[in-house]
């Protein structure tokens, strides 16, 4: 295959030129560059402080939006199936915004998650070490300093802050629980019947200690708790993705609304082109699309593709980027099935 250069790619000096779309050129030589702006879906504010997550078009068919209006009126975790890259993480972030329920609480599971590290954590090593600190040898008559409320080394975990009470309810990702233990669907039903836990380690305090203030799944939260007891007053909007890598129990299909997100056809795709690269609202520029889309459909036809690897084509394509040249496009647009 003929790789096609871009023109006028280096000057005199060898710096690069607008023309030239690479950074890297793999020649040893040390140079200084200017870094073009991101795609949309990757850039960052910088701000150091997690907040909302911010703005990203996410479109789905009205058949699909019935079945998420039907699980947020019922109050029941939404079991969100389909092929990698088809939007299930994304629509936990597409309610929260849409409804203004604030940043999503993220639960990624694997094969090591345990159902008690996401309601909560008691670091007891942390605090045993803090307090034979403070109870360590002091100068002359000075008193040792207070020892540490248990508060301080309790931290809720996702689930459980999403059991914090709320209004309006906050919205819980569980991101692939069907990659964690065959025992944790069945371990999750208690909790999404009654909508609370209980802290053992506060609940054996004395009276005089029944509230106690913890941290939360937030950047710098916390919550009361009374009596080791947490419960939610809305249930949270739970949304759990799955890639099918195992059935669920009855049990737990029972609780839950099912959601199977389908590959987005050709009109589809091109609208979610348009919502991505131009956010504004003004009219896409679809040049140079088709012959991505025609290369991109075929091969999701032998194979699994994600919406977001035909995205990326097109922003390489609109930089410049020649996406005929060999290997590249193979790059872009590989089969997500296949052993690399």
């Amino acid at each position: 295959m003929t790789v096609h250069e871009p023109s006028r790619q280096h000057d005199a000096s060898g710096d690069r030129t607008d023309n030239d779309w690479r950074l890297f050129r793999g020649d040893g030589l040390a140079r200084s560059i200017t870094f073009p702006a991101p795609p949309p879906w990757r850039r960052f504010d910088g701000a150091g402080v997690e907040g909302p997550r911010r703005e990203r078009p996410y479109l789905i068919g009205p058949a699909e939006a019935d079945v998420v209006n039907a699980a947020l009126l019922l109050r029941r975790p939404l079991l969100v199936t389909g092929h990698p890259g088809t939007g299930k993480s994304s629509l936990a972030h597409a309610v929260a915004y849409e409804l203004s329920l604030g940043r999503v609480l993220h639960w990624p599971v694997n094969s090591r998650t345990t159902l008690q590290e996401a309601l909560y954590r008691y670091d007891a090593i942390g605090r045993l070490r803090e307090t034979n600190m403070r109870r360590g040898p002091h100068d002359g008559d000075k008193a040792p300093t207070e020892e540490p409320g248990i508060g301080s080394y309790v931290r809720l975990g996702p689930l459980g802050t999403a059991l914090v009470p709320s209004t309006p309810p906050r919205v819980l990702l569980v991101d692939e629980l069907d990659k964690g233990d065959v025992d944790l669907p069945n371990d999750l039903l208690n909790v999404f019947e009654e909508g609370e836990f209980e802290i053992p380690e506060l609940a054996r305090l004395p009276e005089e200690q029944s509230l106690v203030r913890v941290m939360t799944a937030d950047p710098d939260a916390s919550t009361d708790v009374v009596r080791g007891r947490v419960r939610c007053s809305e249930f949270p909007i739970v949304v759990i993705t799955s890639n099918g890598e195992r059935d669920f129990p009855p049990a737990f299909l029972r609780r839950c609304v099912r959601l199977d997100l389908p590959e987005p056809d050709e009109d589809r795709l091109r609208a979610i082109i348009s919502a991505h690269l131009n956010p504004d609202g003004t009219d896409a520029d679809m040049e140079g699309v088709d012959d991505l889309m025609r290369a991109f459909l075929a091969r999701r036809a032998r194979g699994e593709l994600a919406t977001d690897q035909l995205l990326n084509a097109v922003f390489l394509r609109r930089g410049g980027v020649k996406l005929d040249a060999e290997g590249l496009l193979d790059a872009v647009l590989h089969r997500l099935g296949r052993t690399v």
